[in-house]
């Protein structure tokens, strides 16, 4: 703070104390800028800010020489849009560049200058009103750059906060950074709330927000994502420019406008690019609306005369603050977008083609700004040129191989510092507030009339219960009285009623005793036809008796033809004589008893009945008996049918006799065959012996070249894990790290450098030596040893993106693959995977190895081997596979999916990190394509158990498996088709766990986007409620 005071001029200085005078009560940055930014706000209450100087005033800042500079120092522009630069650590990529210098940018931020070197011997100086390093914390961007401009707006005049720059270059960090974790690392848009919230009370203001995102030229509502093309309003008065369209909510606190910023973070496009993995596909407009009550002792910009008439009437100042995060500049052919990448670069590039001609029409004081070319340029309309305190923060990076992006950068910030904005203060009455004042006073009013009113009828009220309590007493007597007097009579005719039905009673008993009487009787007379009856049936039985041993003789007649019945026969007629001899005696029994007591003989007859029942049924049994024997008599008759069969059988034989006879003839005739076949072999044999001495001779040209290789291998020292994790894993741990980074990513171990620069040193010195097509002929030599130190180097060539279309070209790819469909050497399964796996980083080179069988030949590896390296290589290689939708169908029709899920057998975890990672490049392209409106039905991977597997290891140890399984989780539950699958095997419930407990902030998001977005989802959570 010290170094930066000591810089300003006499006249500055005295400037300063009286500003410092005049504004009370208000916070003052640390630095120059912030200083200068109060300055003008003070002195801009009451009136406008000089117009910008003519262009002939200004110098130009494009470079002659290599220290040509502007001089900034000059702050009486107080409109000026102010540029700050900031510089990117050095990231992985850019420690392992191969240049002539690591970096092309030199800071002085004492100075407040920065050099650009175009090579070794050249370099330009530029001047910003200040320079950022890469040790530049968070806090310190915001007081500079964003806090005069929040000042600013919370004072009454429009802001703006912008960042510019190449994609990949810090700028999201800069603005959107969120910091939960770390509150340290929090951007501009969190830090600019804060102090917002924290300046404005609840009586005295209201902010409001919008979230927007220009994508495609089309604006669409990052807080509301179904809403899409909102339209540009322009007040034709005023010029303001409005979205109506748009979401605005009112902010409560800090926390509620991260739970908004989340949201719309969530909502916004973003992609992976080679430049960076994150990469913004849209511009990020932040709206702050800010509504605040003017005190009575700050209004000293109303005249006296404006005081006589106007006193009375509050005042309020109206403000907006943009905050802008421009979709970073790319060039195509760095960036290798496709598809709707390319689509998206071209609209990104389009918009900030329009707003760089604004800037240059602005700087060079144009007749003619060209702000209606985009949507970007229409709603920075007010920011650059308008009445807005704009502050602009470019990003850069230090890499030499972004140079002209660089340029392009600086340049742009050195003409928007020619900008020189008029800014206005908003004030107007507040007639609103007014309103509400003496709608309260009046609501007031009424409510104590009401008040009044209401003790009055109070009273009456009480009055009138005491009356109306004196005729309910006497109704009430009255009442009793006429129902006492009514009872009686009632009980009166009760009693009269029942002596009428005791009478009746006594009547009707007589009745029914004559008819006892005469019922009697008739019992008497039934009970004589009785025994008649019974004499009767007796005599009945006694003939039936008889005629059912006459019918017994018959049977035994009839039974005697036949030896086998003849035994059974003369039991059943036993029997039959034993139970008639029991009817003799019963029947004796029952003539005496029928002498005795009719009773008995009911009794008796009853029996005598059951017992004729049994007698029947036994006769019924003899008659089956019967049935059986003449069963016996049909099976003997099937029996000689039986032997006609056997003559049939025989005549069957003898045809298939005759058929074996002419297989062997036509046996025969094959043999013939065969010989023929024997002599044309030998023909062949001879004829290869020829190419066999061809091949005889090339052998020796490969063995000296062999022998060359083995000289070079000697003096190329390598490990077997050398080429593993060269690129595709290397990818991968960058894309965890921060976009900017932290200073220590600056003091790796050098020694690890200089090994790594020496090791492509020596491939790179075989490759020119031997040559690229002669180390790929190695790769089929009889020799294991020289084909694992030629898969070795074309592994490491492989790593690099330059060398994998020569490998490929060379035939390198039909190679590898020939290598794992023949080779039975572990070593070389896992170098040739590795190898596959890096050259499957490229779109192009998956198409040719799932043309060529690569996901078969994958799949093959990995069910034959245990080795946990080769595995790993095995999965990576399908993973990356995986991210390519229009190979999915043939991924799962050679199994690979199937292999890819059978390696977690292994329990490796980081075999089982890159099978969570291959799920999440699967389901995350099948769900784009969702997106993207494509037909779609129940994932591919529902058949092969994958929901299963994921659902298992949700809870794993490891946080990038848990990552990439929970990411697979949320993009399945996209697809509305697998909803029926999620809900029967519990995958809703980990939805729900990962949407409250995931260790990350995106993660957690989407799974509550996916929890919402889902009606199935709704009504099984609404079924669990209840």
């Amino acid at each position: 703070m010290a170094t930066t005071s000591s810089g300003l001029r006499p006249a500055q200085k005295a400037e300063r104390q009286r500003i410092t005078q005049q504004q009370q009560g208000l916070s003052h940055g640390g630095n120059s800028l912030t200083r200068s930014l109060n300055n003008g706000q003070q002195s801009l209450r009451s009136k406008d800010t000089k117009p910008p100087p003519s262009s002939s005033s200004r110098r130009s800042v494009t470079p002659t020489s290599r220290s040509h500079y502007r001089d900034f120092d000059d702050d009486n522009d107080h409109g000026r849009v102010r540029v700050a630069v900031r510089l990117r650590p050095r990231n992985a990529e850019d420690l392992l560049s191969d240049a002539d210098f690591a970096d092309c940018v030199e800071l002085q931020p004492e100075l407040k200058r920065l050099k650009l070197r175009k090579n070794n011997w050249s370099s330009e100086s530029y001047k910003f009103d200040e320079v950022f390093t890469e040790t530049a914390s968070q806090k310190r961007v915001y007081e500079v750059v964003a806090k005069p401009v929040v000042e600013s707006v919370l004072s009454g005049y429009n802001g703006t906060v912008m960042a510019y720059g190449q994609t990949g270059t810090g700028k999201t960090f800069t603005l959107g950074r969120i910091g939960k974790d770390d509150a340290s690392e929090r951007g501009i848009m969190v830090r600019a709330l804060e102090d917002i919230v924290a300046n404005i009370s609840i009586a005295s203001g209201t902010v409001e927000v919008s979230y927007l995102q220009l994508y495609m030229e089309s604006i669409q509502d990052l807080l509301a994502p179904e809403k899409t093309n909102i339209p540009i309003n322009e007040d034709p008065r005023t010029g303001e420019v409005s979205l109506p369209g748009a979401v605005t909510v009112k902010i409560r606190d800090l926390d509620h406008f991260l739970e908004l910023l989340q949201i719309g973070e969530a909502n916004r496009h973003a992609a992976n690019t080679k430049l960076n993995t994150e990469s913004s596909r849209s511009h990020a407009i932040l709206m702050v609306y800010i509504r605040k009550s003017v005190p009575e002792k700050v209004e000293d910009d109303i005249s006296s005369q404006d005081k006589k008439t106007k006193s009375n009437l509050p005042v309020v100042r109206k403000s907006k603050l943009l905050i802008v995060d421009l979709a970073g500049s790319e060039r195509l052919d760095k960036s290798g977008s496709e598809g709707l990448l390319l689509e998206e670069a071209k609209f990104i590039n389009l918009s900030l083609t329009s707003l760089g001609k604004c800037i240059n029409a602005l700087a060079e004081n144009s007749p003619h700004i060209p702000t209606r070319d985009s949507k970007l340029t229409r709603l920075l309309r007010d920011s650059f040129g308008g009445s807005a305190r704009t502050s602009l923060i470019i990003t850069i990076g230090p890499s030499s191989r972004h140079h002209a992006e660089t340029t392009s950068t600086i340049m742009f910030g050195q003409r928007t510092m020619k900008i020189v904005n008029v800014v206005k203060l908003k004030e107007e009455f507040d007639y609103e507030s007014l309103c509400r004042k003496l709608e309260t006073q009046v609501d007031h009013l009424t409510a104590e009339i009401d008040r009044q009113q209401k003790f009055r009828e109070r009273d009456k009220y009480d009055l009138e219960k005491l009356l109306q309590e004196c005729q309910d007493s006497f109704n009430e007597t009255r009442k009793n009285l006429v129902t006492r007097s009514e009872f009686l009579e009632k009980e009166n005719t009760c009693l009269e009623l029942d002596m009428k039905d005791i009478l009746f009673e006594l009547n009707c008993q007589k009745d029914h005793n004559s008819l006892m009487q005469d019922k009697i009787a008739d019992l008497e007379m039934s009970l004589k036809q009785s025994k008649k009856v019974l004499a009767d049936t007796t005599q009945m039985y006694e003939k039936k008796i008889a005629e059912l041993i006459r019918q017994l003789e018959v049977e035994r007649a009839l039974s005697e033809s036949a030896k086998e019945q003849l035994d059974a026969m003369k039991k059943l007629s036993g029997d039959h004589q034993k139970l008639i001899q029991q009817h003799e005696m019963e029947n004796s029994k029952y003539q005496k008893a029928l002498a005795e007591t009719t009773q008995m003989y009911e009794k008796k007859i009853m029996e005598l009945t059951k017992q004729l029942e049994d007698e029947h049924t036994r006769f019924e049994a003899a008659e089956e008996q019967l049935d059986l024997a003449n069963k016996l008599l049909t099976d003997h008759q099937r029996l000689m049918q039986g032997q006609e069969e056997i003559s049939e059988l025989r005549l069957k034989l003898q045809e298939m006799y005759q058929l074996h006879e002419s297989t062997v003839n036509e046996l025969q005739s094959l043999k013939e065959e065969f010989k023929d076949q024997i002599q044309e072999k030998e023909s062949i044999s001879e004829e290869l012996y020829a190419v066999q001495e061809k091949l005889s001779a090339e052998e020796k040209q490969r063995k000296t070249i062999e022998h060359e290789l083995v000289k070079l291998k000697k003096s190329a020292p390598e490990s077997d894990n050398d080429f593993e994790d060269k690129k595709s894993y290397m990818k991968e741990n960058v894309r965890g790290s921060s976009v900017l980074g932290t200073p220590a990513s600056l003091n790796k171990s050098g020694p690890l450098r200089d090994a790594q620069s020496a090791q492509r040193a020596t491939i790179a010195k075989i490759c020119e030596e031997v040559g690229l097509q002669k180390i790929i002929q190695l790769l089929t030599s009889e020799d294991s040893d020289v084909q694992i130190h030629a898969v070795k180097v074309i592994a490491n060539l492989a790593a690099e993106d330059v060398n994998q279309e020569k490998i490929v070209e060379e035939g390198g790819l039909d190679a590898l693959l020939t290598m794992l469909r023949s080779s039975q050497n572990a070593t070389i399964l896992r170098v040739a995977s590795g190898a596959i796996a890096n050259l499957a980083m490229n779109e192009m080179n998956q198409g040719l190895i799932m043309s060529r069988g690569g996901a078969q030949l994958l799949a093959k590896t990995a069910s034959k081997t245990d080795d946990p390296q080769t595995l790993r290589m095995v999965a990576g290689a399908l993973a990356n596979l995986c991210g390519n939708e229009k190979l999915h169908t043939m991924l799962k029709e050679d199994r690979g999916i199937k292999a890819l899920l059978g390696m977690v057998r292994s329990g490796n975890n980081d075999v089982i990190a890159q099978v969570a990672r291959g799920m999440a490049n699967f389901a995350k392209c099948e769900s784009r394509a969702i997106v993207q409106g494509h037909p779609k039905g129940c994932s591919l991977l529902m058949e092969d158990g994958a929901l299963e597997w994921l659902i298992a290891n949700c809870n794993t140890a490891s946080a990038s498996t848990r990552r990439h399984v929970e990411l697979a989780l949320c993009h399945l539950a996209q697809n509305e088709d697998n909803a029926k699958d999620f809900t029967s095997s519990g995958g809703l419930q980990e939805l729900q766990r990962i949407s409250m407990e995931s260790s990350r902030e995106d993660i957690r998001h989407l799974a509550k986007k996916m929890l919402k977005s889902n009606t199935m989802f709704q009504g099984e959570m609404r079924l669990g409620w209840q």
